[in-house]
Order: C-alpha cells, then structure tokens, then sequence
C-alpha cells in the first residue's frame, strides 16, 4: 500500500473540502460548483478521482452536473459535495453538506458528530458492526435517522468500493479493520420523518468502464480506450467527454457503450420518503493506536 500517495491525495482533498466549507454557493450553479472544486483539485497537482457529487436535498448521492447544468443552489437547499482525490490511483473521499436553512443544521450536526464519533473508536482490530452501531446510535440520539442502505468502503488503486463496507447502523456481518487497507467513512443522515433508506431515482449521470472489449463501431472503440486512458476504472462524467465529443455524439457513444454493458450508469440514490439528507465523510487509515485521518486539512 502506498501511503505516501493516500497522504498527498488526502491532504488535497482535505484542502479542498475545507474551501468548499467556506464558500457561499448560494446563485451558483451546480456546474460551476463541480468545475470549480475540479479544477482546485487539479491545480493543487492530482487527479479527481470521481465526478465531483453535488446531491440537493433528498437525493443522498451520486448527482453530479450535467454538461450546461442550469440547476442553481438556492437559501433552501442542503447541497452534499463529495468530492473524490487519486494520485498515482490512490484515492481520497470525503465530503461536506453545505446548508443555507437553519432548520436542517441538524442533521448536519448529525452526521457530523457520527463521523467524529465513528473516526474516534476506530482502530486495528475494531469490528465494522461496532463502528455501524456508534454511527447509528450517535444519530439516533440526536434526533436524527441514519440511512441504513448506504456505507462507507475500503478502497484500493483505482477502485473507490473495494469490496468491504462500513455501515451506518448495527449489522450482523463484520470485519476487522486493517493497517493494509484505506477505508472510507460517511454517515448519512436524514430527518424524523425519513424512511430511512435510499431508492434509485431515474437519472443516470455518472459512468465507471466495466470493459475495454471491442464493439463495432470505431467510434465507441475510441471513446472506450479514451476513458480507460484518462480515468482508468475509476467514474467520470459526460462533461469530461464533451471536451473531446460534441455532445450530441457523447451521449450516442455513451448509450452505444451501456447497451453492450461495457459501461455501467450509476442512478442517483433519493431518500425513500422524500426527506433531506446529510452526509460527512472522511478517508482514513488504521494503526494499532488509533486511525491516520488523511483527510484532514
């Protein structure tokens, strides 16, 4: 395991995550948010390694702008930011929620809190259930639900879910965390009111290669050997491609590359009842002491 690779990325996506704190988006577009945070992230000298997420309200996660987004932040929005650094396809994932309603800071606080809560007991030889149960118990305890069907992760070279979750609840299934692997942890939290669990909404707006196999058409051929080029096996976006397709074209190569399963579309994930949803999350690596968080500023 590179360490030194997930320290740089952590520490950029840290950098990063703490500016997007900051700033008021309020007017923006969700656009202008991703290409913001993008080009941070790039400028600072590593790659995203996923489409930054820009998820509004109760949808929980995987939105991220579409090409001319006109969708635009306004005072009532909880705006989740999830932004995703790779160097040398070592990966950082963390994530802010970025409220503007006093009425939901809760449930930031929440998962706040349950992440801090989390990050703090986590050690070498500490079981996953154990760290589901303090997440679940530290929302629940402030009025809060967490949302049961979304976790954090392992992760590895150029793969952001590596194959272990960390949940947000108590679960029956565990595993021991490692000093050889990177983990993820981001509670999502939703209100009172919340069933709890997240559905599949319609669209489809992020991308990951599943396989470089040959179709006939010269054309995808080329945009399948573009994406394995620039993003590896990692998620990208439509608006990565449009640098290079006119749009019209993208989304026809795109569809051609899904129908023949060579690519996979991610739905975004919406809270069951409609309710909002927050999430923070961090990066880290285990010691026998404790957790090296490398997604600290």
């Amino acid at each position: 395991m590179q360490i030194e690779d997930y320290v740089k990325a952590g520490k950029i996506a840290g950098q990063v995550r703490e500016s997007v704190r900051k700033k008021n988006w309020v007017g923006s577009t969700v656009e202008e948010i991703c290409d913001n945070v993008e080009n941070e992230i790039t400028q600072k000298g590593a790659k995203c390694a996923f489409p930054v997420n820009t998820s509004l309200n109760e949808v929980a996660a995987h939105y991220t702008a579409e090409p001319n987004d006109p969708k635009t932040i306004t005072d009532t929005d909880l705006v989740k930011i999830d932004l995703g650094v790779q160097v040398n396809g070592h990966i950082a994932d963390t994530a802010v929620t970025v409220c503007y309603d006093p009425k939901y800071d809760i449930l930031v606080q929440a998962a706040e809190a349950a992440l801090n809560d989390a990050v703090s007991m986590i050690k070498v030889g500490v079981k996953s259930s154990n760290v589901g149960k303090t997440i679940e118990n530290t929302i629940k305890g402030m009025g809060c639900i967490p949302i049961s069907n979304l976790s954090g992760h392992s992760l590895a070279q150029y793969t952001i879910h590596a194959g272990k979750s960390i949940p947000n609840i108590w679960s029956i299934g565990s595993f021991s965390f490692s000093s050889k692997e990177a983990y993820a942890c981001e509670p999502f939290v939703t209100t009172k009111d919340g069933l709890g669990f997240v559905r599949e909404g319609k669209i489809r707006n992020i991308f990951s290669l599943v396989s470089r196999k040959r179709t006939k058409d010269p054309e995808a051929n080329k945009l399948l050997d573009f994406i394995w080029e620039n993003f590896n096996m990692l998620p990208f976006a439509l608006r990565w491609i449009v640098k290079k397709w006119e749009e019209k074209k993208a989304r026809e190569l795109l569809d051609n590359l899904i129908k023949n399963k060579l690519v996979h579309a991610y739905p975004i994930l919406v809270e069951a009842n409609g309710q909002r949803v927050a999430q923070a999350e961090h990066t880290f690596i285990p010691t026998e002491g404790g957790i090296t968080i490398t997604t600290l500023e």
